[in-house]
This record gives C-alpha cells, structure tokens and sequence, in this order.
C-alpha cells in the first residue's frame, strides 16, 4: 500500500486551496474510527472533505457524503460544537517538508485564525489535533499521555507542540549536480535506500517513480551507476523539483499505485482528491473484507467445533439410552418366570419367548424378585425419559450444525475480493449472526443497505441463472422472487447456494441447461472441490420453511437428483 507522502500531501492541499478556500464548515461527521468528512459550502458548491488518520492510509481528499445515521463518535461532537459556521481559511503545511497540514478556522475570511486542526500523516502515529489560538490542545483524535510518549505527549490542555524537525538534507534546485552526487556516493550503497536516508521530504513510491522516470534499476549500487545514469536520475529530481515548486501536477495510475507528477501513467484522472479517494477507499474496503472474512471463518469453525461436540455427547448419551427396551423386556421375562426364581440367586435363566431362546438376567441376590423386577422397570422408565429428553436436543443441536454449516459455506464462496458487494455480502452475514445471537455486536459496526447482488450466469440455451450469495439472499431468491415457471436447485443434504433457473411460461430446459445450472449449484456449495455432487432440482413451490426454521435451511419435496461436476463450472471474462 502507497502511503500520502509530502508530494501528494502539497498536490492535495494546493488542489484543495485553489477550488475550496475559503469554504463554510456546515457540518462534522465521524465515518468511523479514523476519518472524518467536514461538509464544506463555497459561494457556488458543496462538498465534503476527508480527513483520515488511518495507521496505513492517512490522507486528505474530497469524499462522499456520509451515510444518513446518527454519528455517536465524542470526537466529531468536540469538533462540531467548536468549528460549525467557520470559515475554513487556510491549508498549509507546518513545514515544506513535513506531513502535518494545518486547517485554520476563523469567523470569516480575512480574520485571524481562531481555531487549529492539525491532519499529521505519520504511519502509525497519524493523528488529528484541534487546537485554539492560544496553542493549546483542546481535543485530539488520540490522546497520548506522557508516559507514552516524554517527548511529546497530546493531551487536553497542554500545549501543542510540533513533531521534532528533520535533521536530513531538504532537496531544493539551487543544489548542484556534484554536491547532490557527492552526497549520494559518500557512503556506498543502493540508490533507493540513499535517497531515502540522504534527503527529507522522499517516500519509497516517489523514490521508485524517480528511478523509473531514470531507467535505473532500484537496488544498484552508487558505485556502479554509470555517469549517464547518474545524469538522468539528477534530470528526473530536478523535474519532480520543478513540478513541485510549479504546482504541474498530473494525476493518474501507475501500473503499481498512484502518481501525481504524469510520470509512468496508464490512466490519468480528473483530479488528486478523485485519484486518493478511489486508491484509499478500494485498499481499506479490500483490508476491511479480508479482516471480516477471516473472523466470521474462525468464530464459524469454532462454534461448529462446539456444536459437534455437544452433538456426539448426545448421541453417545441416546446410544445408552437406547438399552431401555433391553431392561423392559428382561423385567417382562422376570414378571412372567418369577415363580422359578429362589433367595440368593445371582443370575436367573429363561426361555426369550420373542426368539425362543435360552436368556440369562442378573440379579441382586440380596433382593426379592419383585424388587428385581421394579428395579429394571425404573431403569427402563429412566432411560425412556432420558431418550425423550435428549432427542429433541439433538435435533435442535444438529440444525444448528446445518444452519451454521450453511453460513459457513456462504463465507468460504466468498473467497476474492472484486467491488463493494463482496464486502456488503460479508456484512450482511456478520449482522444475520448478530440477529441469531451468535455474534455480539460491534462497537462501531457501519449500516449495510440491504442488497440483492446475486450472483448470475447464462445457460446454454440463454435462461438466466441467479445464485444466493448469503441467506438473506437466499430466502428472497426462493420465496419472493422465484415464479411458479422456474426451477429451484440445491445440492442434496450439502450445505450450498439456492440457484434458481429463471424460465417463462410453458417453456423447458434442455438436458445441457439443467446440468449446466446443477454444476453451478455444486460450485457453490461446500462440495466444490468434489468430484461428483448430487444435486437436486424442484418447482419452488414445493420448496418451503416450517416455523422457527433459521435462515436458509429449506424442506423440499417432490425433488429430481442430477450428478453435477464442479469442475466442469468455466468462468469467461
């Protein structure tokens, strides 16, 4: 991942100064943990302004609207009881070379600031600060107390004070070729590593579009440049110089990242805040899918793991409890030979009057025959109550298995990430185990609009084919929007996907779009890796759910089974 380094930070802000300032602050809103949108009104535009301090992706751009729910964050509220109806004034770095921008507030343009939000974009230790003319910290976006930091604590009224200076060379275009060789060459070594060690202001992504824009290689060593290379890497610093000190700048894509000096671009772009807030957004919706899919894996497995479990003690305990006919028909055997029984037998020996075969019973010999017989009848009555208890439980025990298994199944079909909706698809199965109490909610948890973005495909004879990416979608796909014309497939007794074959009245499949659309159902099912999958196939209305049955677990009836192959699912793009 590029980080916002002082380049782009001076393109963004100069960009932003030129079209926005001096614009209102109309509005604060939190995202979430780490960014903010300030809605800003010029005299003929309105927008909203990003300011994140991500550890990964700190930046500043132009952004969407925020969503329309409530904003429960502490800090926004500091900063909209503080900045609202100000004039953003100004955006300028604390130091050309540094990566803190100052915000300046005033009543109106042309005052003097009354308020400071310093954006400082520092990896890890990003951080946004407000600040009031008399210097000091009024609220900050992280508090660091001093014994985090004697340096330099951020704490509520305390004064603010500024990250320590730089102590490397500051690039500039008075600098000759031979000082700036000499100070490269003093030390041998890389020439990527030396320019970052040698001079502020130079990231590891401007140093490689440096050495691109020189056709140098990245890790060569100073003492092996030739003195046309060393020619034209100082060529590409004075341009990059040039660009900065003109403002010339040229956004667009790189074919590994983002540039906004036109150098090496495969695409350019309208502007620098479009340019971040598409390379941000798409980098922390892909990090936030990746977290989200591995913790709904790991608690699915660990629940599962826990269930089977519970499961087996149960069917371990039916298993006892299944003897329960063996005591009833001994006490019968007893009941109906009593009169052969004699004090102090240990053991008495009957003809088995179901297979006419000899039967031994123990006995306690210190006890009566009718206290024997009482005896076995309570253990009977014992383990007949224990197996009515226990039954149900295992039911409840293994639908749950199967509804988990289901969800389970829905997050392993997930497995790369394209757009947004694969994300939203994620979400909505993170809030589904909410809803059914096997997730607790999150502190922050952002609002999903519910969508339908089924997956969809084409037979060969062109019906279309809809695919449920989760339960929810799953549930509306087979009781909402399946017509009494389509076709309904599931793999059989396989944790999967509804798939539904759209199909118009009167009309029916050939034998190749049924094995096409039941190939695609075992793909999507937890039987993908397998060779041969039975799936079944039904009108949806003998597809339905009993009361009190979890999300995406059906009953089916009046079923066809087709062996469907994964493998032979080809994906054309």
């Amino acid at each position: 991942m590029q980080p916002v380094d002082v380049t782009t930070l001076i393109a963004v802000s100069q960009e932003l100064t030129k079209k926005w300032l001096p614009a209102r602050l109309e509005l604060v809103y939190q995202l979430d943990r780490h960014t903010l949108a300030l809605g800003l009104r010029t005299l003929d535009q309105k927008g909203w302004l990003t300011i994140s301090w991500h550890p990964q992706a700190a930046r500043i751009h132009l952004g969407s609207p925020p969503p329309r729910q409530p904003d429960t964050f502490t800090f926004s509220q500091q900063l909209q009881h503080q900045l609202t109806g100000l004039a953003l004034i100004q955006l300028v770095a604390i130091d050309p070379w540094e990566r803190v921008l100052d915000l300046q507030f005033a009543r109106r343009p042309g005052d003097d600031p009354l308020w400071h939000l310093y954006l400082e974009i520092m990896g890890k230790y990003s951080n946004v600060v407000l600040v009031n003319h008399a210097g000091e910290i009024v609220t900050a976006a992280h508090q660091v107390s001093s014994q985090q930091s004697r340096l330099r604590p951020i704490q509520t009224g305390q004064p603010y004070q500024a990250p320590p200076p730089l102590t490397t060379a500051i690039p500039t275009l008075t600098e000759s070729f031979q000082q700036w060789q000499n100070r490269l060459s003093l030390v041998p070594g890389a020439i990527d590593k030396l320019l970052l060690t040698c001079y502020r202001g130079l990231s590891s992504a401007l140093v490689r579009q440096l050495l691109d824009q020189a056709q140098c290689p990245a890790n060569l060593n100073t003492d092996h440049l030739s003195s046309d290379q060393w020619q034209r890497l100082f060529a590409a610093w004075q341009a990059w110089l040039n660009i900065l000190e003109s403002g010339a700048w040229s956004p667009g894509w790189r074919e590994v990242g983002y540039s906004v000096l036109g150098w090496g671009l495969r695409e350019k772009t309208a502007s620098i805040s479009e340019l971040l807030a598409t390379y941000y957004g798409e980098y922390l919706q892909l990090q936030a899918w990746q977290h989200l899919r591995q913790h709904l894996q790991q608690k699915l497995q660990h629940l599962l793991g826990k269930l089977q479990e519970k499961a087996r003690d149960f069917q371990t305990r039916l298993g006892t409890a299944a003897q329960a006919q063996t005591y009833l028909h001994q006490a019968n055997l007893l009941n109906t030979y009593r009169h052969q029984w004699q004090p102090g037998l240990t053991t008495l020996t009957v003809t088995d009057f179901e297979t006419n075969q000899p039967l031994t019973i123990p006995l306690d010999p210190e006890r009566h025959i009718s206290d024997n017989v009482e005896s076995l009848y309570k253990r009977y009555k014992k383990l007949k109550r224990a197996e009515e208890s226990i039954q149900p439980l295992l039911q409840s025990t293994e639908q749950e298995i199967a509804y988990l298994a289901q969800v389970a199944a829905a997050v392993a079909q997930c497995d790369s990430y394209r757009d947004t909706t694969d994300l939203e698809t994620l979400e909505e199965i993170r809030d589904e185990l909410i809803e059914q109490k096997y997730l607790s909610p999150p502190d922050y948890r952002r609002s999903v609009k519910p969508g339908l973005d089924f997956l969809r495909f084409t037979t060969p004879s062109g019906w279309d084919v809809l695919i449920g990416r989760n339960n929810r979608q799953n549930d509306h796909l087979t009781f909402r929007l399946a017509s009494p014309y389509d076709l309904w497939f599931h793999t059989q007794e396989i944790p999967g996907s509804h798939v539904l074959l759209r199909l118009e009245a009167g009309m029916q499949p050939s034998d190749k779009d049924l094995q096409y659309v039941a190939n695609l159902a075992a793909y999507y099912s937890q039987a993908r890796h397998t060779s041969q999958v039975p799936v079944v196939y039904t009108d949806p209305k003998h597809v339905y759910k009993p009361k009190g049955m979890p999300p995406g677990l059906v009953i089916y009836k009046q079923e066809t089974i087709l062996w469907a192959y994964p493998s032979h699912v080809i994906f054309t793009h």
